[in-house]
């Protein structure tokens, strides 16, 4: 498949073979992935392993495509109870050394590109950082613990009924109106 490289995080494109594939691996110990954990605002990261090739695609422009693996801890959103999630992500980058320049017209907003794993080439690919935004990414947006429901919460001053769902709705105060004045009491 190609050369293993040492699994350095950061990688200088110019010191890659043109030739051939060459993979990677990372890794990261216990420290490594307990400040990745504060980082991404998690409570924590059992596994986590990032492994693929690098692959040039012609004499300047590069592939990326690997495989993230994470055992990662998160809150749970209703009980903050610790939620464990198993992750399995392709991950798929292009290295471009000269990217296309977006059409723009006068006063036109500019758009995102449809491919968005379109980079620019860099010196030095640093894949711990490509590793990191993959988890990023990958993490559930709303972790809940099983069984976890969220009930409607009514809060009020002491002695007050509470606001429910159907005093929020744009015609309650008129029905409430109309309730009063069809009360002859």
């Amino acid at each position: 498949m190609g050369n293993k490289a040492a699994a350095p995080e950061k990688i200088r494109i110019a010191d890659l073979p043109t030739g051939h594939p060459t993979a990677f691996e990372l890794v990261p110990d216990a420290a490594a992935r307990a400040a990745l954990a504060k980082a991404l605002d998690i409570l924590k990261i059992s596994k986590l392993r990032f492994s693929g090739t690098l692959t040039p695609r012609d004499k300047r422009d590069w592939q990326l495509d690997a495989q993230l693996g994470a055992t990662v801890q998160q809150s749970c959103i209703v009980t903050l109870e610790p939620v464990t999630t198993r992750i399995d992500e392709p991950v798929a980058r292009s290295y471009l050394a000269e990217l296309p320049e977006p059409e723009i017209e006068a006063g036109a907003e500019i758009e995102m590109p449809q491919d968005d794993s379109v980079e620019e080439l860099p010196a030095t690919l640093d894949l711990g950082a490509v590793m990191a935004e993959a988890l990023s990414l990958a993490l559930p947006p709303y972790p809940r613990a099983p069984g976890a429901t969220l009930e409607g919460a009514q809060v009020t001053e002491p002695g007050k009924a509470p606001l429910s769902d159907q005093d929020t709705k744009p015609f309650a105060a008129l029905k409430s109106l109309k309730d009063k004045l069809q009360d002859p009491g």
